[in-house]
């Protein structure tokens, strides 16, 4: 049985709607989106969805991560407490603004930060608190939220594989903190191949990120440069076909769940597992945590029956990456002089030993989940 892929037709939502929004843009003659439509409505229509008052389009999501600490506005050296289990897209921009990154460890239930392990690294140039909402689980942002608000520090949540992920108190994630960020990445719920987009309701930061996205330009001041920016202009061709992936989106993440919840029902029971909890779940992978420690062996037996299934989701956490004992700006390591990440225990001990995660989509069916499950139970049997 073959499994739909976010890397084929069958397995993204793209079709005559998206063909009809690139067509739209070509034929207007307009594709940058300083001078077009497309990406001013997509913020807004984002907006509108999110509930917030502002929502910044950009190049990707990794950019949007960036907007979000330039919104936090670390000076050189300050620290920005983050997961060391996530995409090395939100590491990066804490680097590119001279921050240094500190990893807090992990929840060994979902892989989400764990609010006491960030506790107790808040120091004197903490600045920020970044929270990923890992494979769509939201993180326990409450918390963090109370964390940031005694000490006075930034949260941004990095939701690129959590779009509509609903907190316990309804809310959706990537609206509690100063910043969220999303990304529309080939990989993720909706897709414009690359890019990103920060939502905020503050209006001062939102008026930093859409300036720092457009090199610092002020356009009501003519060719006039206000303050150091990128390029990360969103273009009208990547706006115009997000558009029409976002009218898909609800639709999107109601099959994901309705699978998911079908194959957390086939393996309620199974030893040797813990199930991850549904609740405001955005299914961006499925993930499995496997206490004793066997995950490499069950992902070799699922992929083996044909089903996209890995151990660790990363060849390590980020904590434990090369990069850290190489320069980071010729032939310097400012502003990591002397820097040797934390150790966390839990997140190693996930990605070498205990977690699985199982390629999700929203074009599965009940016969894809059952082969799963049966494929799980078989692994469970043998003596």
């Amino acid at each position: 049985m073959k499994f739909p892929s976010m890397a084929e037709a069958a397995g993204r939502t793209l079709g005559d709607e998206e063909v009809a929004a690139a067509e739209r843009v070509i034929r207007s003659g307009m594709l940058n989106s300083v001078w077009g439509t497309e990406a001013r409505a997509l913020e807004s229509e984002i907006a509108r969805v999110y509930g917030t008052r502002h929502a910044i389009a950009c190049s990707s999501g990794t950019a949007a991560l960036h907007l979000s600490v330039v919104a936090a506005a670390p000076d050189p050296g300050d620290e920005i407490i983050t997961t060391p289990i996530t995409d090395f897209g939100t590491v990066a921009p804490i680097l590119a603004q001279n921050a240094v990154p500190v990893f807090a460890d992990v929840d060994p239930s979902d892989g989400n930060l764990d609010p006491g392990a960030v506790a107790g690294l808040i120091g004197p140039r903490t600045k920020a608190i970044m929270a990923v909402h890992l494979f769509g689980a939201p993180a326990r942002i409450g918390e963090l939220r109370a964390l940031a608000d005694e000490h006075g520090l930034a949260l941004i949540e990095d939701c690129a594989q959590a779009w509509l992920a609903e907190l316990p108190d309804g809310r959706l994630a990537g609206t509690v903190g100063e910043v969220g960020c999303l990304s529309l990445q080939q990989w993720k719920h909706i897709t414009c191949g690359d890019g990103g987009v920060a939502i905020t309701d503050d209006d001062e930061l939102a008026r930093r990120m859409r300036l720092f996205s457009d090199k610092g330009w002020d356009r009501a001041a003519g060719r006039s440069h206000a303050a150091f920016g990128l390029n990360y202009r969103m273009t009208e061709l990547q706006a115009a076909v997000a558009r029409a992936q976002l009218a898909k989106l609800p639709g999107v993440l109601a099959a994901r769940r309705r699978t998911a919840v079908q194959l957390l029902d086939a393996l309620k029971g199974l030893p040797g597992v813990r199930l991850p909890c549904p609740e405001g779940h955005a299914w961006w992978l499925f993930p499995v945590m496997c206490p004793d420690g066997d995950a490499p062996e069950l992902a070799a037996h699922l992929a083996a029956a044909g089903i996209p299934a890995r151990a660790g989701y990363l060849g390590e956490p980020l904590n434990r990456a090369p990069v850290w004992d190489a320069a980071i700006y010729g032939t310097s390591r400012y502003p990591l002089d002397g820097y040797r990440p934390n150790p966390c225990p839990q997140a190693e001990r996930m990605v070498d030993r205990t977690l699985l995660v199982i390629d999700w989509n929203e074009n599965y069916t009940s016969e894809h989940v059952e082969l799963i499950a049966a494929e799980m139970a078989k692994f469970r049997a043998r003596p």
